[in-house]
């Protein structure tokens, strides 16, 4: 048996996670920049926690607030000529993945004030700023992944920048999610199980992933009742966090495979929101499996019987409607196909044809 197993970020777990534990932003530097969303970080509570943790610490910060969905390489400029103009030391990503991934590719990008919006991603290995994350959706696990996912206009898709930027310290507290509407719960949750899902089938999974993968296919056993039963109790909130940072463990271990590829143009050219663009594809993706072994597995820790009982879990939270062509479905297809390290995740061989049927079998209605 041999594998690698790298996670470098420190969790903190926990209601008042922050808090009780704001000695750690004094470790990391004297000045932050609080990298959110435009709003729901002052809504939830967790940027005053924030705010008042470096207070007491006497660590000095800087507010940019102005992180779209899905941030693009612009935004990420801007947000570092806010960080270098106030000589920030470390950067605090509060949020969900956008502004968390906002943060990471921002303390990259003030590290290396040579890199731009139009070189990053030939730029090399490069070192950031330390980066503190403070999830408030149970979805994206990027506090504990090495991942910066951002939108390139030039591209015209969304693309991990390629880099490794583990947050130092991870300050995750589910009362930030208590408040948050049923529908992004939906979205974000079905991130966390397709993080779950594609890491746990990924050619890179290893006897260490696949324990967090197992895992957090025990707690969506409860976390799927409870969302058809539209019942988010605090015991929700809680194991459905756990069960995202499980799943972030787990990719940062093992990445993700092909609903992720297959889904980025879905939300680039169609607005559809990540979660469900990965969670459209699922089903199909898993019965296109010619060895459906740990599928199996995976549908017995979720106390299920086969892919249809899956299937009609999903189909209960996911009403997907798109206008989508056969032609923009062979297009996207021969983009994903174009790109070797998208498909090296995936165990067996795939052809054009397969992420043909995928797409047009979860999208197209006759």
């Amino acid at each position: 048996m041999e594998f690698r197993y790298s996670m470098p970020t420190e969790i903190y777990f926990g209601e008042d996670a922050v808090l009780k534990n704001k000695e750690v932003f004094s470790a990391i530097g004297k000045k932050a920049l609080i990298v959110t969303g435009r709003r729901s970080a002052k809504i939830n509570g967790s940027y005053e926690d924030v705010r008042q943790a470096l207070y007491e610490t006497n660590v000095e910060f800087v507010l940019f607030d102005e992180v779209e969905e899905n941030p693009s390489l612009e935004t990420i400029e801007k947000g570092r000529e806010v960080g270098k103009k106030n000589n920030v030391d470390f950067v605090i990503g509060i949020g969900g993945g956008s502004p968390m991934d906002a943060a990471k590719a921002i303390a990259l990008f003030i590290k290396n004030p040579e890199v731009n919006k139009d070189n990053i991603f030939s730029a090399g290995k490069l070192d950031s700023i330390p980066v503190v994350a403070v999830p408030t959706t149970s979805g994206t696990g990027s506090e504990v992944t090495q991942y910066s996912v951002i939108t390139t206009h030039k591209d015209r898709t969304k693309k991990n920048l390629g880099q490794t930027i583990f947050p130092k310290a991870a300050f995750i507290d589910v009362k930030y999610t208590y408040d948050l509407p049923y529908n992004i719960t939906v979205n974000t949750a079905i991130d966390a199980f397709t993080h779950l899902v594609e890491g746990y089938l990924s050619a890179d999974s290893t006897f260490m992933s696949d324990i967090y993968g197992e895992k957090g296919f025990e707690l969506f056993k409860y976390c799927f009742e409870k969302l058809v039963a539209k019942d988010l109790n605090p015991e929700f909130r809680r194991k459905v966090m756990l069960a995202s940072v499980m799943g972030g463990i787990q990719i940062a271990q093992t990445g993700t495979s092909l609903p992720h590829g297959m889904g980025y143009p879905l939300t680039y050219f169609k607005g559809l929101p990540h979660g469900l663009a990965n969670g459209v594809l699922t089903i199909e993706y898993l019965k296109s499996f010619k060895d459906q072994t740990k599928i199996n597995r995976m549908l017995h820790l979720l106390g299920l019987s086969n892919i249809e009982e899956l299937a009609v879990i999903l189909n209960s939270l996911i009403d997907v409607k798109i206008d989508i062509t056969e032609e923009e479905i062979n297009e996207y297809s021969k983009v994903l196909l174009s790109d070797k390290r998208k498909l090296r995740k995936h165990p067996e061989e795939v052809t054009h044809e397969d992420i043909v049927r995928i797409y047009s079998n979860s999208l197209l209605r006759n």
